[in-house]
Protein backbone atom coordinates (compact mmCIF):
# COMPACT_ATOMS: atom_id res chain seq x y z
CA UNK A 1 0.00 0.00 0.00
CA UNK A 2 1.15 3.94 -0.05
CA UNK A 3 2.86 5.14 2.63
CA UNK A 4 0.51 7.40 4.53
CA UNK A 5 1.30 10.24 7.04
CA UNK A 6 0.12 9.43 10.68
CA UNK A 7 -0.74 13.30 11.05
CA UNK A 8 -2.97 15.79 8.99
CA UNK A 9 -0.95 18.30 6.94
CA UNK A 10 -0.34 21.89 8.29
CA UNK A 11 -1.82 24.23 5.65
CA UNK A 12 -1.01 27.33 8.27
CA UNK A 13 -4.69 27.57 9.09
CA UNK A 14 -5.61 28.38 13.10
CA UNK A 15 -8.63 26.32 14.80
CA UNK A 16 -10.80 28.84 13.99
CA UNK A 17 -9.62 29.36 10.01
CA UNK A 18 -10.20 25.02 9.70
CA UNK A 19 -13.59 25.39 11.20
CA UNK A 20 -14.38 28.26 8.76
CA UNK A 21 -13.16 25.94 5.98
CA UNK A 22 -15.45 23.40 6.96
CA UNK A 23 -18.52 24.65 8.10
CA UNK A 24 -18.72 27.87 6.86
CA UNK A 25 -20.22 29.29 3.26
CA UNK A 26 -17.89 30.20 1.35
CA UNK A 27 -17.54 30.72 -2.70
CA UNK A 28 -16.83 32.60 -5.39
CA UNK A 29 -18.36 36.24 -6.42
CA UNK A 30 -17.52 38.99 -8.65
CA UNK A 31 -15.68 42.07 -6.64
CA UNK A 32 -13.97 39.47 -4.25
CA UNK A 33 -10.45 39.46 -5.16
CA UNK A 34 -11.01 43.60 -4.05
CA UNK A 35 -8.22 45.86 -5.47
CA UNK A 36 -5.81 43.56 -7.21
CA UNK A 37 -8.42 42.84 -9.51
CA UNK A 38 -10.06 39.88 -11.49
CA UNK A 39 -10.90 38.35 -14.23
CA UNK A 40 -13.82 35.25 -14.89
CA UNK A 41 -15.45 33.89 -18.05
CA UNK A 42 -17.88 31.02 -19.41
CA UNK A 43 -18.72 29.45 -22.24
CA UNK A 44 -22.85 29.38 -23.54
CA UNK A 45 -22.88 25.43 -23.59
CA UNK A 46 -21.23 22.71 -22.35
CA UNK A 47 -20.11 21.19 -25.43
CA UNK A 48 -20.07 21.87 -28.84
CA UNK A 49 -19.57 20.17 -32.45
CA UNK A 50 -17.02 20.71 -34.88
CA UNK A 51 -17.73 23.48 -36.88
CA UNK A 52 -19.56 24.98 -33.75
CA UNK A 53 -18.95 28.60 -32.41
CA UNK A 54 -17.74 28.82 -28.87
CA UNK A 55 -19.48 32.57 -27.85
CA UNK A 56 -17.24 33.25 -24.85
CA UNK A 57 -18.49 35.56 -21.46
CA UNK A 58 -15.67 37.42 -20.26
CA UNK A 59 -15.97 39.94 -17.16
CA UNK A 60 -12.97 41.90 -16.54
CA UNK A 61 -10.96 44.74 -14.06
CA UNK A 62 -8.44 44.73 -16.78
CA UNK A 63 -8.96 46.75 -19.90
CA UNK A 64 -7.37 43.49 -22.41
CA UNK A 65 -6.59 39.76 -21.68
CA UNK A 66 -4.72 37.19 -23.51
CA UNK A 67 -6.41 33.61 -25.00
CA UNK A 68 -5.19 30.33 -24.66
CA UNK A 69 -7.12 27.38 -25.71
CA UNK A 70 -5.58 23.52 -25.14
CA UNK A 71 -6.89 20.51 -25.72
CA UNK A 72 -6.44 18.33 -22.08
CA UNK A 73 -5.42 14.96 -22.98
CA UNK A 74 -2.95 12.19 -22.16
CA UNK A 75 -0.79 15.30 -23.65
CA UNK A 76 -1.98 18.69 -23.73
CA UNK A 77 -2.33 20.22 -27.00
CA UNK A 78 -2.46 23.88 -27.88
CA UNK A 79 -5.62 25.03 -30.69
CA UNK A 80 -5.59 28.45 -30.19
CA UNK A 81 -3.78 31.41 -28.78
CA UNK A 82 -5.47 34.93 -29.10
CA UNK A 83 -3.20 38.21 -27.94
CA UNK A 84 -4.63 41.82 -26.40
CA UNK A 85 -8.71 40.73 -26.53
CA UNK A 86 -10.81 43.45 -25.42
CA UNK A 87 -12.48 43.33 -21.86
CA UNK A 88 -14.37 44.85 -19.50
CA UNK A 89 -16.25 44.90 -15.94
CA UNK A 90 -19.61 43.28 -16.55
CA UNK A 91 -22.62 43.65 -13.55
CA UNK A 92 -23.66 40.51 -12.16
CA UNK A 93 -27.00 40.04 -10.94
CA UNK A 94 -27.44 38.82 -7.02
CA UNK A 95 -29.10 35.38 -7.95
CA UNK A 96 -26.47 35.13 -11.26
CA UNK A 97 -26.51 31.43 -9.45
CA UNK A 98 -29.79 30.50 -10.03
CA UNK A 99 -30.54 32.58 -13.25
CA UNK A 100 -27.55 33.18 -14.99
CA UNK A 101 -25.00 36.09 -15.31
CA UNK A 102 -26.35 37.89 -18.87
CA UNK A 103 -22.97 38.89 -19.37
CA UNK A 104 -22.67 39.81 -22.78
CA UNK A 105 -20.83 37.72 -25.25
CA UNK A 106 -16.94 39.04 -24.99
CA UNK A 107 -15.42 36.60 -27.86
CA UNK A 108 -16.18 34.37 -30.55
CA UNK A 109 -14.34 31.51 -32.05
CA UNK A 110 -14.92 28.49 -34.10
CA UNK A 111 -14.78 25.04 -33.38
CA UNK A 112 -12.36 23.46 -36.40
CA UNK A 113 -12.97 20.23 -37.68
CA UNK A 114 -9.64 19.37 -37.15
CA UNK A 115 -9.89 19.66 -33.19
CA UNK A 116 -10.68 16.14 -31.81
CA UNK A 117 -13.46 15.19 -29.71
CA UNK A 118 -12.45 16.14 -26.13
CA UNK A 119 -12.31 18.31 -23.09
CA UNK A 120 -10.70 21.75 -24.29
CA UNK A 121 -9.38 24.18 -21.15
CA UNK A 122 -9.73 27.79 -21.56
CA UNK A 123 -7.02 30.28 -19.45
CA UNK A 124 -7.47 33.63 -19.71
CA UNK A 125 -4.45 36.26 -18.29
CA UNK A 126 -4.39 39.64 -17.86
CA UNK A 127 -2.80 42.35 -15.69
CA UNK A 128 -3.94 42.61 -12.42
CA UNK A 129 -4.07 46.58 -10.99
CA UNK A 130 -0.82 45.96 -9.06
CA UNK A 131 0.73 44.67 -12.19
CA UNK A 132 1.04 40.87 -11.59
CA UNK A 133 -1.02 38.67 -13.55
CA UNK A 134 -4.28 37.11 -12.93
CA UNK A 135 -5.84 34.48 -14.30
CA UNK A 136 -9.00 32.24 -14.79
CA UNK A 137 -9.94 28.85 -16.16
CA UNK A 138 -12.99 27.59 -17.89
CA UNK A 139 -13.58 24.00 -20.20
CA UNK A 140 -15.72 23.09 -22.90
CA UNK A 141 -16.07 19.67 -24.68
CA UNK A 142 -16.05 19.43 -28.38
CA UNK A 143 -18.44 16.28 -28.86
CA UNK A 144 -17.87 14.23 -31.78
CA UNK A 145 -20.57 13.81 -34.50
CA UNK A 146 -22.88 11.36 -35.15
CA UNK A 147 -21.96 7.70 -36.81
CA UNK A 148 -20.57 4.68 -36.35
CA UNK A 149 -17.25 4.27 -34.10
CA UNK A 150 -15.92 1.19 -34.23
CA UNK A 151 -13.17 0.97 -31.93
CA UNK A 152 -13.62 3.97 -30.06
CA UNK A 153 -14.58 4.69 -26.32
CA UNK A 154 -17.27 7.36 -25.64
CA UNK A 155 -16.79 8.63 -22.16
CA UNK A 156 -20.32 10.71 -20.87
CA UNK A 157 -18.38 13.76 -18.01
CA UNK A 158 -20.49 13.90 -15.08
CA UNK A 159 -22.21 17.28 -16.18
CA UNK A 160 -25.25 17.27 -14.32
CA UNK A 161 -22.70 16.77 -10.95
CA UNK A 162 -20.59 19.63 -12.25
CA UNK A 163 -23.80 22.14 -11.96
CA UNK A 164 -25.34 20.80 -8.98
CA UNK A 165 -22.18 21.35 -7.13
CA UNK A 166 -20.31 25.05 -8.65
CA UNK A 167 -20.25 27.29 -6.40
CA UNK A 168 -19.36 30.28 -8.11
CA UNK A 169 -22.00 33.43 -6.97
CA UNK A 170 -23.12 32.10 -4.27
CA UNK A 171 -25.75 29.19 -4.65
CA UNK A 172 -25.76 25.25 -5.53
CA UNK A 173 -27.56 22.27 -4.63
CA UNK A 174 -25.91 22.19 -1.41
CA UNK A 175 -25.64 25.57 0.37
CA UNK A 176 -26.24 29.12 -1.36
CA UNK A 177 -27.74 32.90 -0.67
CA UNK A 178 -31.20 31.56 -1.75
CA UNK A 179 -34.37 31.88 0.75
CA UNK A 180 -36.00 34.29 2.71
CA UNK A 181 -32.76 34.82 5.14
CA UNK A 182 -30.45 34.14 1.94
CA UNK A 183 -29.20 31.28 3.81
CA UNK A 184 -30.60 28.06 1.85
CA UNK A 185 -29.67 25.95 -1.57
CA UNK A 186 -30.38 26.89 -4.38
CA UNK A 187 -33.16 24.47 -5.99
CA UNK A 188 -32.25 25.68 -9.82
CA UNK A 189 -29.33 26.48 -10.47
CA UNK A 190 -27.72 27.98 -13.92
CA UNK A 191 -24.44 26.57 -16.35
CA UNK A 192 -24.37 30.68 -17.59
CA UNK A 193 -21.50 31.56 -15.33
CA UNK A 194 -18.05 30.75 -14.14
CA UNK A 195 -17.28 27.54 -12.83
CA UNK A 196 -15.82 27.59 -9.70
CA UNK A 197 -11.58 27.43 -8.82
CA UNK A 198 -10.68 24.11 -9.50
CA UNK A 199 -13.00 22.31 -11.54
CA UNK A 200 -11.10 23.25 -15.05
CA UNK A 201 -7.28 22.80 -13.39
CA UNK A 202 -5.69 21.92 -10.35
CA UNK A 203 -2.57 21.49 -8.89
CA UNK A 204 -1.41 17.82 -8.82
CA UNK A 205 -0.70 17.96 -4.65
CA UNK A 206 -4.25 18.91 -4.20
CA UNK A 207 -6.03 16.46 -1.17
CA UNK A 208 -8.76 14.46 -2.67
CA UNK A 209 -12.08 13.67 -0.20
CA UNK A 210 -10.50 10.48 1.43
CA UNK A 211 -8.13 10.77 4.19
CA UNK A 212 -4.39 10.01 3.03
CA UNK A 213 -3.08 9.81 7.03
CA UNK A 214 -4.12 7.02 9.98
CA UNK A 215 -6.24 8.38 12.08
CA UNK A 216 -6.17 6.95 15.88
CA UNK A 217 -9.53 5.98 17.39
CA UNK A 218 -12.18 8.30 18.36
CA UNK A 219 -10.06 10.92 17.19
CA UNK A 220 -11.92 14.50 16.02
CA UNK A 221 -12.53 14.53 12.23
CA UNK A 222 -10.26 16.66 9.88
CA UNK A 223 -11.09 17.25 6.37
CA UNK A 224 -7.91 18.28 4.64
CA UNK A 225 -9.20 19.01 1.23
CA UNK A 226 -11.21 21.69 2.41
CA UNK A 227 -8.27 23.68 4.66
CA UNK A 228 -6.41 23.04 1.68
CA UNK A 229 -9.25 24.81 -0.33
CA UNK A 230 -9.71 27.23 2.17
CA UNK A 231 -5.43 28.31 2.85
CA UNK A 232 -5.44 28.09 -1.10
CA UNK A 233 -8.11 30.11 -2.63
CA UNK A 234 -10.39 27.02 -4.01
CA UNK A 235 -13.81 26.55 -3.89
CA UNK A 236 -14.39 23.67 -1.28
CA UNK A 237 -15.94 21.93 -3.90
CA UNK A 238 -13.08 21.43 -6.58
CA UNK A 239 -13.14 17.97 -4.69
CA UNK A 240 -16.56 17.14 -5.10
CA UNK A 241 -16.89 17.55 -8.87
CA UNK A 242 -15.39 18.81 -11.89
CA UNK A 243 -13.13 17.69 -15.00
CA UNK A 244 -10.14 18.20 -12.73
CA UNK A 245 -10.77 15.82 -9.64
CA UNK A 246 -12.55 13.23 -11.59
CA UNK A 247 -13.68 13.05 -15.37
CA UNK A 248 -9.80 13.82 -16.94
CA UNK A 249 -7.71 11.23 -15.19
CA UNK A 250 -9.89 8.32 -17.23
CA UNK A 251 -9.85 10.31 -20.31
CA UNK A 252 -6.46 10.95 -20.27
CA UNK A 253 -5.24 7.41 -18.63
CA UNK A 254 -7.25 5.78 -21.39
CA UNK A 255 -5.81 7.73 -24.43
CA UNK A 256 -2.47 7.14 -22.88
CA UNK A 257 -3.21 3.41 -22.50
CA UNK A 258 -3.74 3.65 -26.44
CA UNK A 259 -7.79 3.77 -26.19
CA UNK A 260 -9.79 6.04 -29.23
CA UNK A 261 -12.17 8.07 -26.82
CA UNK A 262 -14.13 10.66 -27.35
CA UNK A 263 -16.08 13.04 -24.98
CA UNK A 264 -19.56 14.27 -24.91
CA UNK A 265 -21.56 15.72 -21.86
CA UNK A 266 -24.89 14.53 -20.32
CA UNK A 267 -26.63 17.41 -21.96
CA UNK A 268 -26.43 15.02 -25.22
CA UNK A 269 -27.76 11.72 -23.26
CA UNK A 270 -30.69 13.93 -22.42
CA UNK A 271 -31.13 15.87 -25.90
CA UNK A 272 -29.37 13.64 -28.08
CA UNK A 273 -29.44 10.69 -27.17
CA UNK A 274 -28.89 8.72 -30.57
CA UNK A 275 -25.30 9.90 -30.02
CA UNK A 276 -24.81 6.19 -28.13
CA UNK A 277 -25.83 4.11 -30.97
CA UNK A 278 -22.56 5.07 -32.65
CA UNK A 279 -20.62 3.12 -29.90
CA UNK A 280 -19.88 -0.77 -28.33
CA UNK A 281 -18.34 0.77 -25.04
CA UNK A 282 -19.77 3.88 -23.27
CA UNK A 283 -17.97 4.86 -19.69
CA UNK A 284 -19.17 6.84 -16.85
CA UNK A 285 -16.96 7.88 -14.07
CA UNK A 286 -15.55 9.79 -11.14
CA UNK A 287 -18.66 11.71 -9.12
CA UNK A 288 -21.87 11.04 -11.42
CA UNK A 289 -24.61 11.71 -8.95
CA UNK A 290 -27.28 13.71 -10.95
CA UNK A 291 -29.24 12.83 -13.63
CA UNK A 292 -32.27 12.94 -15.78
CA UNK A 293 -35.24 10.98 -16.43
CA UNK A 294 -34.40 11.37 -19.80
CA UNK A 295 -30.63 10.54 -19.74
CA UNK A 296 -31.53 7.16 -18.20
CA UNK A 297 -33.84 6.57 -20.76
CA UNK A 298 -30.90 6.84 -23.13
CA UNK A 299 -28.74 4.47 -21.53
CA UNK A 300 -31.33 1.85 -20.75
CA UNK A 301 -32.35 2.08 -24.33
CA UNK A 302 -28.83 1.62 -25.42
CA UNK A 303 -28.00 -1.52 -23.50
CA UNK A 304 -31.21 -3.16 -24.28
CA UNK A 305 -30.03 -2.90 -27.82
CA UNK A 306 -26.87 -4.25 -27.23
CA UNK A 307 -24.87 -1.53 -26.10
CA UNK A 308 -22.28 -2.01 -23.42
CA UNK A 309 -22.40 0.21 -20.33
CA UNK A 310 -19.23 0.74 -17.84
CA UNK A 311 -19.48 2.83 -14.92
CA UNK A 312 -16.55 3.11 -12.71
CA UNK A 313 -18.09 5.72 -10.13
CA UNK A 314 -20.38 6.35 -7.26
CA UNK A 315 -23.43 8.02 -6.05
CA UNK A 316 -26.06 8.10 -8.43
CA UNK A 317 -28.60 9.70 -5.92
CA UNK A 318 -30.71 12.46 -7.41
CA UNK A 319 -32.77 12.97 -10.56
CA UNK A 320 -32.82 16.21 -11.69
CA UNK A 321 -34.83 18.12 -14.75
CA UNK A 322 -33.56 20.79 -17.60
CA UNK A 323 -35.27 24.08 -18.18
CA UNK A 324 -34.63 26.58 -20.60
CA UNK A 325 -32.98 24.24 -23.46
CA UNK A 326 -30.54 22.94 -20.73
CA UNK A 327 -29.14 26.53 -19.60
CA UNK A 328 -30.76 25.51 -15.74
CA UNK A 329 -30.52 22.43 -13.75
CA UNK A 330 -33.49 21.99 -11.48
CA UNK A 331 -33.35 19.48 -8.05
CA UNK A 332 -35.18 20.06 -4.74
CA UNK A 333 -33.22 16.82 -3.38
CA UNK A 334 -34.01 16.67 0.28
CA UNK A 335 -37.21 19.69 0.02
CA UNK A 336 -38.75 17.69 -2.88
CA UNK A 337 -41.92 16.78 -1.38
CA UNK A 338 -42.48 19.76 0.75
CA UNK A 339 -42.00 22.24 -2.35
CA UNK A 340 -41.03 20.95 -5.52
CA UNK A 341 -44.50 21.13 -7.45
CA UNK A 342 -44.41 17.94 -9.57
CA UNK A 343 -44.58 16.09 -6.81
CA UNK A 344 -48.32 17.02 -6.08
CA UNK A 345 -48.82 16.74 -10.17
CA UNK A 346 -50.97 14.28 -11.96
CA UNK A 347 -47.67 12.58 -12.80
CA UNK A 348 -44.86 12.65 -9.49
CA UNK A 349 -42.22 10.48 -11.02
CA UNK A 350 -40.19 13.16 -12.12
CA UNK A 351 -39.88 14.86 -8.54
CA UNK A 352 -36.58 15.98 -8.50
CA UNK A 353 -35.27 14.03 -4.73
CA UNK A 354 -34.02 10.46 -4.91
CA UNK A 355 -34.29 7.85 -7.35
CA UNK A 356 -35.41 5.55 -4.15
CA UNK A 357 -38.28 7.53 -3.14
CA UNK A 358 -41.98 6.13 -3.84
CA UNK A 359 -43.29 8.72 -6.10
CA UNK A 360 -40.59 8.54 -8.99
CA UNK A 361 -40.70 4.68 -8.95
CA UNK A 362 -37.67 4.41 -11.06
CA UNK A 363 -34.84 2.60 -8.49
CA UNK A 364 -31.70 3.47 -9.51
CA UNK A 365 -30.42 -0.03 -9.46
CA UNK A 366 -32.34 -0.23 -12.27
CA UNK A 367 -29.84 1.27 -14.86
CA UNK A 368 -26.57 0.55 -13.15
CA UNK A 369 -27.82 -2.10 -10.68
CA UNK A 370 -26.34 0.06 -7.74
CA UNK A 371 -27.93 2.81 -5.71
CA UNK A 372 -26.30 5.65 -3.66
CA UNK A 373 -28.83 4.64 -0.74
CA UNK A 374 -27.34 1.66 0.28
CA UNK A 375 -24.11 3.05 0.01
CA UNK A 376 -22.55 6.31 0.74
CA UNK A 377 -19.62 7.66 2.56
CA UNK A 378 -15.90 6.01 2.99
CA UNK A 379 -12.40 7.08 4.79
CA UNK A 380 -13.37 10.43 5.49
CA UNK A 381 -14.11 12.38 8.02
CA UNK A 382 -16.00 10.20 10.70
CA UNK A 383 -17.01 7.73 8.32
CA UNK A 384 -15.27 4.50 8.14
CA UNK A 385 -11.64 6.80 8.13
CA UNK A 386 -10.06 3.49 9.38
CA UNK A 387 -11.59 1.38 6.28
CA UNK A 388 -10.31 -0.71 3.38
CA UNK A 389 -8.89 1.76 0.47
CA UNK A 390 -9.52 -1.12 -2.00
CA UNK A 391 -12.37 -3.76 -2.92
CA UNK A 392 -12.71 -6.56 -1.02
CA UNK A 393 -12.80 -9.29 -3.95
CA UNK A 394 -14.94 -12.38 -4.00
CA UNK A 395 -14.85 -13.94 -7.32
CA UNK A 396 -12.03 -13.67 -8.43
CA UNK A 397 -12.79 -16.47 -11.47
CA UNK A 398 -14.75 -13.43 -13.10
CA UNK A 399 -13.40 -12.48 -16.34
CA UNK A 400 -12.95 -8.79 -15.30
CA UNK A 401 -9.99 -9.67 -12.82
CA UNK A 402 -8.52 -11.82 -15.30
CA UNK A 403 -4.59 -11.16 -15.23
CA UNK A 404 -4.49 -9.18 -12.01
CA UNK A 405 -3.61 -12.42 -10.05
CA UNK A 406 -6.39 -11.02 -7.27
CA UNK A 407 -7.51 -13.99 -4.87
CA UNK A 408 -10.81 -14.03 -3.05
CA UNK A 409 -10.61 -11.73 0.35
CA UNK A 410 -7.63 -9.82 -1.35
CA UNK A 411 -8.07 -6.06 -2.02
CA UNK A 412 -8.38 -4.78 -5.09
CA UNK A 413 -6.81 -1.00 -5.75
CA UNK A 414 -5.84 -0.68 -2.39
CA UNK A 415 -2.93 0.82 -3.52
CA UNK A 416 -4.38 3.46 -5.31
CA UNK A 417 -7.08 4.14 -2.75
CA UNK A 418 -9.77 3.08 -5.20
CA UNK A 419 -12.79 2.52 -2.60
CA UNK A 420 -13.21 5.97 -1.32
CA UNK A 421 -15.40 9.19 -0.90
CA UNK A 422 -18.72 7.72 -1.66
CA UNK A 423 -19.49 4.46 -2.99
CA UNK A 424 -23.10 2.41 -4.46
CA UNK A 425 -23.96 -0.75 -2.93
CA UNK A 426 -27.48 -3.16 -2.33
CA UNK A 427 -28.68 -5.41 0.77
CA UNK A 428 -27.07 -8.41 -0.09
CA UNK A 429 -27.30 -11.91 1.72
CA UNK A 430 -23.97 -13.93 2.26
CA UNK A 431 -24.16 -17.38 1.32
CA UNK A 432 -21.31 -20.07 1.45
CA UNK A 433 -19.42 -17.01 1.38
CA UNK A 434 -20.08 -15.40 -1.39
CA UNK A 435 -22.67 -11.79 -1.82
CA UNK A 436 -25.90 -12.04 -3.50
CA UNK A 437 -28.88 -9.85 -3.82
CA UNK A 438 -31.07 -9.58 -1.13
CA UNK A 439 -34.86 -10.74 -2.65
CA UNK A 440 -35.78 -7.34 -2.23
CA UNK A 441 -32.79 -5.51 -3.49
CA UNK A 442 -34.06 -4.20 -6.84
CA UNK A 443 -31.08 -5.36 -8.32
CA UNK A 444 -31.74 -6.43 -12.01
CA UNK A 445 -31.82 -10.34 -12.91
CA UNK A 446 -28.63 -12.00 -13.51
CA UNK A 447 -26.20 -9.66 -11.32
CA UNK A 448 -23.00 -10.78 -9.83
CA UNK A 449 -21.58 -9.32 -6.73
CA UNK A 450 -18.08 -9.18 -7.55
CA UNK A 451 -16.47 -7.53 -5.05
CA UNK A 452 -17.75 -5.65 -1.74
CA UNK A 453 -16.81 -2.92 0.84
CA UNK A 454 -18.24 -1.22 3.64
CA UNK A 455 -19.60 2.18 4.39
CA UNK A 456 -21.32 4.66 7.05
CA UNK A 457 -24.16 6.54 6.53
CA UNK A 458 -23.08 8.51 9.21
CA UNK A 459 -20.55 10.17 11.09
CA UNK A 460 -20.33 7.80 14.43
CA UNK A 461 -21.45 10.43 17.21
CA UNK A 462 -20.97 8.77 20.01
CA UNK A 463 -17.11 9.73 19.29
CA UNK A 464 -17.42 12.79 17.33
CA UNK A 465 -18.18 15.53 18.94
CA UNK A 466 -21.07 17.04 17.11
CA UNK A 467 -20.06 20.44 16.56
CA UNK A 468 -17.04 18.73 14.54
CA UNK A 469 -19.03 16.98 12.30
CA UNK A 470 -19.49 18.27 8.65
CA UNK A 471 -21.37 14.85 7.57
CA UNK A 472 -23.28 14.64 11.02
CA UNK A 473 -26.35 12.10 10.20
CA UNK A 474 -28.87 14.40 8.23
CA UNK A 475 -28.02 12.10 4.98
CA UNK A 476 -28.97 8.81 6.73
CA UNK A 477 -31.79 10.48 8.53
CA UNK A 478 -33.33 10.86 4.86
CA UNK A 479 -32.57 7.71 4.08
CA UNK A 480 -34.21 6.29 6.44
CA UNK A 481 -37.45 8.38 5.70
CA UNK A 482 -36.97 7.48 2.44
CA UNK A 483 -36.67 3.64 2.74
CA UNK A 484 -38.31 3.22 6.30
CA UNK A 485 -40.47 5.79 6.05
CA UNK A 486 -39.34 7.68 9.39
CA UNK A 487 -36.05 9.41 10.30
CA UNK A 488 -36.26 8.28 14.64
CA UNK A 489 -33.37 6.66 15.62
CA UNK A 490 -34.44 2.97 15.36
CA UNK A 491 -34.86 4.01 11.67
CA UNK A 492 -31.56 5.79 11.28
CA UNK A 493 -29.94 2.63 12.92
CA UNK A 494 -31.82 0.16 10.39
CA UNK A 495 -29.82 2.14 7.32
CA UNK A 496 -26.57 3.71 8.33
CA UNK A 497 -24.72 0.40 7.50
CA UNK A 498 -23.94 0.63 3.74
CA UNK A 499 -21.33 -0.92 1.04
CA UNK A 500 -19.46 0.02 -1.84
CA UNK A 501 -19.69 -2.93 -4.96
CA UNK A 502 -18.71 -4.21 -8.37
CA UNK A 503 -21.68 -5.70 -10.10
CA UNK A 504 -21.99 -6.99 -13.95
CA UNK A 505 -25.10 -8.46 -15.11
CA UNK A 506 -26.41 -8.64 -18.55
CA UNK A 507 -29.93 -6.55 -20.00
CA UNK A 508 -31.58 -7.25 -23.26
CA UNK A 509 -29.05 -7.90 -25.69
CA UNK A 510 -26.02 -5.90 -23.91
CA UNK A 511 -24.11 -5.47 -20.73
CA UNK A 512 -23.45 -3.54 -18.14
CA UNK A 513 -20.16 -3.36 -15.65
CA UNK A 514 -20.20 -0.93 -12.48
CA UNK A 515 -17.27 -0.16 -9.89
CA UNK A 516 -19.07 1.56 -8.00
CA UNK A 517 -17.06 4.46 -6.17
CA UNK A 518 -15.98 8.03 -7.22
CA UNK A 519 -12.19 6.93 -6.42
CA UNK A 520 -11.64 4.73 -9.21
CA UNK A 521 -10.24 7.16 -11.33
CA UNK A 522 -8.26 8.32 -8.53
CA UNK A 523 -6.27 4.83 -8.26
CA UNK A 524 -5.95 5.04 -12.69
CA UNK A 525 -4.37 8.24 -11.78
CA UNK A 526 -2.02 7.07 -8.92
CA UNK A 527 -1.07 4.06 -11.45
CA UNK A 528 -2.65 1.40 -9.67
CA UNK A 529 -1.46 -1.73 -11.84
CA UNK A 530 -4.67 -3.96 -10.49
CA UNK A 531 -6.97 -1.20 -11.41
CA UNK A 532 -5.36 -0.50 -14.91
CA UNK A 533 -6.24 -4.08 -15.68
CA UNK A 534 -9.38 -4.41 -14.46
CA UNK A 535 -10.82 -1.09 -16.81
CA UNK A 536 -8.61 -2.25 -19.47
CA UNK A 537 -10.25 -5.76 -19.14
CA UNK A 538 -13.71 -4.42 -19.21
CA UNK A 539 -12.70 -1.70 -22.06
CA UNK A 540 -11.54 -4.92 -24.32
CA UNK A 541 -14.88 -7.29 -23.84
CA UNK A 542 -17.11 -4.05 -24.64
CA UNK A 543 -15.06 -3.26 -27.10
CA UNK A 544 -15.19 -6.63 -29.30
CA UNK A 545 -11.58 -7.12 -28.36
CA UNK A 546 -10.31 -9.58 -26.44
CA UNK A 547 -12.18 -11.20 -23.51
CA UNK A 548 -15.31 -11.33 -25.53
Amino acid sequence: MQNRANQFPDFGLTPEQRREAVLGHYYEYPGMDGARGEIWCYTDAYSYAPGATVRLHVSSTAPSYRLEVIRDGATETPVLTRENLSARWQDTPDQCSVIGCSWEASFEFRVEESWPSGAYRITLTAEGRDGKPIQCHHLFIVRPVLGRKPGRVLQVAATGTWTAYNTWGGSNHYQGITGPNRDQYATTVSIERPFCRGFALLPADAPRVPLEIYTPPAATPRYPHMEWAFANGYSKKYASSGWASYDSHFFRWAERAGYAVDLASQHELHFEPEILEGYDCVVFVGHDEYWTWEMRDAVDAYVERGGHAARFAGNFMWQTRLEDNGKRQTCYKYRARAEDPVYRSADPSRTSGCWEAAETGRPAAQTFGLNALRGLYVGWGGCAPRGVRGFPVYRPEHWAFAGTGIYYGDLLGADGHAFGYEVDGLDYVIRGGLPEPEENSGAPEGLQILALGMSSLKEESADIPADDQFLSDADAKFVADIIVGNDGDEAVDRVKRGCGMIVNFPRGKGEVFHAGSCEWVAALKRQDAMVERVTANVLDRYLGGKGA
